[in-house]
């Protein structure tokens, strides 16, 4: 598609952060140089540092939550306000410095052009260098889930914990109704496969978590592996909805942008 066209779409960065003052700001920095065209959301998720001042002083947009959800109900935040503000596209940034903006034009480039018109598009790190040293048991576990999304929406999914996605206003429109916490990612590709959204991945290399420390640790590795998968399976016994069912039409823009309001208030 032409460059022009571009121009007219609305893009949204949005950063989940919580207590990321040593980062947030080269994150939103970073997104400014390789992705103009995004704005920047920062949803900080009740931190007590300086992340929010941090955020605001590279001009980016903040939506403040008075106490911590965890990423799913920060990003549920930012879906929120992509929808209400009515944005054609959303890509989740962690605002840990893991994820590298510059590669937010292709994946762009892929949610209009990749596989069956893609209505999610993400960086995967396992179809090639993933650009640092992953940790055994992250390595198993993203196998794990791998195979197991592998065969419930057959399609090869190499990295289905990866965080770096961006949607379109029928991904928008879905996660901004409901979305998973705690650790969402895995069981948010089971969403978009239950609502027959399209899903497609691009190779993308990444950073090493840049300040702070993940939220998973060895200690909870296997309770989350345990957890997720019982998430999974629940997931699937579920009765499968109609994609948007009882919701009024997506405009007919190239990415069906949404025309309705989101709902008041912070994440279901």
């Amino acid at each position: 598609m032409p460059d022009d066209n571009r121009q007219e779409l609305r893009l949204l960065a949005i950063v989940p952060a919580y207590n990321e003052e040593g980062m947030i700001g080269r994150v939103v920095r970073d997104i400014h140089r390789h992705a103009p065209d995004f704005s920047v959301l920062v949803v900080d998720d009740g931190s007590v540092d300086q992340t929010v001042n941090q955020a605001e002083a590279e001009g980016a947009i903040v939506l403040r939550h008075p106490f911590n959800l965890g990423i799913g109900g920060a990003m549920q935040s930012g879906y929120k306000y992509a929808l209400a503000h009515r944005y054609d596209v959303a890509v989740q940034v962690d605002g840990d410095g893991q994820h590298k903006p510059e590669y937010l034009p292709e994946m762009l480039d892929a949610l209009r052009t990749g596989t069956n018109e893609a209505d999610m598009v993400y960086g995967t790190r396992f179809r090639g260098d993933p650009g640092y040293k992953v940790p055994i048991g992250r390595r198993v576990g993203n196998l794990i889930f791998s195979l197991v999304l592998t065969a419930i929406t057959r399609q090869k999914i190499t990295d289905p914990t990866s965080g770096f996605r961006m949607v379109n206003g029928r991904g928008i429109e879905l996660f901004a109704r409901d979305y998973p916490h705690d650790y969402p990612e895995v069981e948010a590709i089971l969403m978009l496969h239950n609502n027959r959204l399209r899903i497609h991945e691009v190779q993308v290399r990444m950073n090493a978590r840049g300040f702070g420390r993940s939220s998973i640790d060895y200690p909870r590795a296997a309770y989350y592996m345990v957890k997720v998968m019982l998430a999974l399976f629940v997931g699937l016994l579920r009765r499968r909805p109609e994609a948007f069912e009882g919701s009024p039409p997506p405009s007919t823009g190239e990415f069906g942008t949404v025309e309705t309001s989101a709902e008041s208030g912070g994440p279901a």
